[in-house]
């Protein structure tokens, strides 16, 4: 199942659309040749969109950091005492890459893990590894189509649990796909495997029911 994009829809219209609010906010006073020479400014300014100004358009306030996540072990990640609260910030530690457990796994209603989890509500952060960014530098179209992911990636959890108050940590893989995610709101957090197995499972079932639909399909056909 693919989130992509293609001209200003999903994730890439919403940040332009965001883009093109907070500039206009700024153009009180201005003469007319002003604001048709910012106007152009702006649109030039908006073709060339970096996926950071994207992801910072549409979620104003949301962290972002380049890191390669790959070497974290699944097993890892989805544990309470993951300091998966050290992304949300302009420049995490890599050391959090590095980080292993110091003994058991503390219970989701530990003091510590709740604390952590309330230091995360109502914020987003994303990390991308290097190798994806200079992707994207060089090719905006793939840069629409990760930041299209992800925005579907959060409605999806939106849905699931329609509570305002919750936050998001979503890490990339090098070809764009979400490697690891982390959805907190308020006493709990689903781990990245949950969110991830997930969203396989209703994938498989989406293409499974495309495959008997082209069945019948084919079945009609011949049979006409």
């Amino acid at each position: 199942m693919d989130f992509g994009v293609t001209g200003k829809s999903g994730g890439y219209y919403l940040a332009e659309q965001q883009y093109r609010k907070n500039a206009a906010g700024k153009s009180g006073g201005v003469s007319f040749a002003g604001l048709a020479a910012a106007k152009i400014a702006e649109q030039e300014s908006v073709g060339k969109m970096s996926f950071k100004d994207m992801w910072q358009a549409r979620f104003p306030g949301a962290y972002y950091n380049v890191m390669d996540t790959s070497r974290i072990d699944e097993s890892l990640w989805g544990r309470n005492d993951y300091p998966w609260d050290k992304y949300f910030s302009d420049n995490a530690d890599a050391s959090v890459l590095d980080w292993k457990p110091s003994g058991a796994e503390p219970a989701m209603l530990d003091s510590k893990v709740q604390a952590k989890i309330n230091s995360t509500i109502g914020k987003k952060a994303i990390v991308v590894p290097p190798e994806l960014e200079e992707k994207m530098k060089n090719d905006p179209e793939l840069a629409r189509r990760v930041m299209a992911k992800v925005e579907g990636f959060i409605a999806e959890q939106d849905i699931m649990n329609p509570n305002p108050r919750k936050g998001y940590l979503i890490a990339l893989d090098e070809n764009g796909d979400i490697a690891h995610a982390c959805v907190t709101s308020e006493k709990m957090s689903v781990s990245s495997a949950e969110c991830i197995e997930a969203r396989k499972a209703r994938e498989e079932k989406h293409a499974e029911y495309e495959r008997l639909a082209e069945e019948s399909a084919l079945k009609r056909k011949l049979m006409e």
